[in-house]
């Protein structure tokens, strides 16, 4: 059962949230040969401005739903307070960040709706503490996001095997987010043709798009692969070591929490009348 459910307006501020992270990075490969390439230093506060208000669409859209309360908003808060006190720890050093196990659980513990808004405020709050706010960061938040959400749209388990899907599902994620992250500044590299290293991996505006596919992969093989294993794989063994715990204590702070709507029972009219009531005392 999902702790925290989804309902029409929460899945149309997600679906209207993707649409507009998925045009914001694959603009490179559906852009018309010939098109001009702006620097994303000036779109990205444009991209900032519709993602914020979706992201709180989606926790607005929750509330609306009946799927959020004021008891998941407090424990939405803690968590995001934890991945920001967290991030400064790996500071994305050696790509050894410890923020996506925490993500990926509250995402598996409390439902889809609720990973997309940890994941995307998650990232929004640690960059305001570690002074990382630049024109990266409404993709990392939309990227964040999708870890979360593809978190609680896993197929049920419990258990060792849930522990080992949920690991699985975190190294694959959080490699995949460093993948995607490339896209934000990979096509305004043309400067660098002139290297040795760049033949064959930059955007080349107009190219076909299976071949700007292959250089983007190319890319990320050489520039940001050596970053995005670790943290698979730290994400993976945190997953391994203290997953179920904090998964368990997630799950019974939904259960004591009641996120779900208050069942309420109506009492039947008992169709014994108070007359045949008497007779059988006075009997």
């Amino acid at each position: 059962m999902t702790a925290v459910r989804m309902g029409t307006w929460s899945r149309v501020a997600i679906a209207l949230a993707t649409v507009v992270g998925l045009l914001a990075f694959t603009w490179p490969f559906l852009a018309e040969p010939g098109s001009a390439a702006v620097a994303h230093a000036a779109d990205a506060p444009w991209v900032f401005a519709a993602l914020i208000p979706l992201v709180l669409a989606v926790v607005l859209a929750q509330v609306a739903d009946g799927g959020m309360d004021a008891k998941s908003i407090a424990v939405l808060g803690v968590l995001v307070a934890v991945v920001a006190a967290l991030r400064p720890l790996g500071a994305g050093t050696a790509g050894l960040e410890p923020i996506w196990f925490i993500i990926v659980l509250g995402g598996r513990a409390l439902g889809p709706g609720f990973g997309f808004a940890l994941g995307s405020l998650s990232l929004g709050a640690s960059a305001l503490i570690t002074g990382g706010v630049g024109p990266w960061l409404p993709f990392q938040m939309i990227a964040a996001a999708w870890v979360g959400l593809g978190a609680g749209l896993l197929p049920p388990m419990r258990g060792r095997a849930e522990i080992a899907m949920l690991a699985a599902y975190g190294m694959l994620a959080s490699m995949a987010y460093g993948l995607v992250m490339n896209l934000w500044f990979w096509p305004f590299l043309s400067g660098l043709t002139g290297a040795a290293y760049a033949d064959g991996i930059l955007f080349a505006p107009g190219a076909p798009l299976t071949e700007n596919l292959g250089r983007w992969l190319a890319f990320s093989l050489v520039t940001s692969l050596g970053w995005d294993i670790p943290r698979g794989v730290i994400t993976a063994i945190l997953i391994l070591l203290i997953g179920r715990p904090i998964l368990i204590a997630l799950q019974r702070t939904a259960r004591r929490a009641n996120f779900a709507p208050a069942v309420a029972f109506i009492p039947q009219r008992s169709s014994v009348s108070i007359r045949d009531t008497s007779a059988v005392l006075d009997g």
